[in-house]
Order: structure tokens, then C-alpha cells, then sequence
């Protein structure tokens, strides 16, 4: 995907990109590195800076899930995210950071789709 013209990158004080700051009506949506939106509303710029701030990076390295077109969920870790597509990693009982694992790759587009679940356990 390209990012339309009016995603503005937010980085972190160290440079690391965490989101965009997308222009809403009279305010502004924060967009987090998956493309989704950080809260429900419009903010104005620095409570959008704040929200992608505070969301970080961190929640990448937590375990999702994965629906599946049969309607089955499959745990999984987030191996990369960009505007190019996101890739997770089938990650049963920790496999996908088993030192030589052959987990099962899955290609998502940009931005993540609703199949891709936060697992809240």
C-alpha cells in the first residue's frame, strides 16, 4: 500500500517510527505502526503525538491471533510491519522463537486487517 499523501510519520525521541498523525475533520487520528487507529476519536496534534507515544512498539512484541478464513484462530507473533504489508509468525507453544523453527509465515496486508487480534489474556 502507499500511504495516502496526508499520513504524517510521528517517530519516538530515539527516531523509531511508531505511527502517523492523519488529519480528521477539525483534529487529528493517531495511527499506530499497524495503520490502526489509537482511540476512538479525533484529538487535537498533541494528544495524537502523546497517544502514538505511549502506545510505543511494545504491544508488537505481545502475542496475537490470527483468524483464519475457516473461522480458526491461530496464535502468532508479529515479525515485521511496514506500509509494504505485515508479516506474522505462527507461534504455538513458543515456536516462533525457537532457534531454528520453521514456523508458518503469513503475509497481511497494510493496514492490519481485523483478523489480526491482540490476544487479551
Amino acid at each position: 500500500m502507499t500511504l495516502p499523501e496526508d499520513w504524517i510519520e510521528h517517530r519516538r525521541e530515539d527516531g523509531e517510527p511508531v505511527g502517523w498523525i492523519v488529519p480528521d475533520g477539525g483534529g487529528f487520528r493517531p495511527m499506530d505502526i499497524l495503520g490502526r487507529p489509537v482511540g476512538d476519536a479525533p484529538v487535537d496534534w498533541l494528544e495524537a503525538e502523546e497517544a502514538l507515544d505511549a502506545r510505543g512498539l511494545g504491544f508488537l512484541a505481545e502475542r496475537h491471533r490470527l483468524r483464519l478464513s475457516d473461522g480458526a484462530e491461530r496464535p502468532v507473533r508479529i515479525s515485521q510491519a511496514s506500509p509494504d504489508g505485515i508479516v506474522v509468525v505462527a507461534d504455538e507453544f513458543g515456536a516462533a522463537s525457537a532457534v531454528g523453527a520453521q514456523a508458518e509465515v503469513f503475509h497481511l496486508p497494510f493496514p492490519a486487517p481485523e483478523e489480526l487480534l491482540l490476544n487479551e489474556v
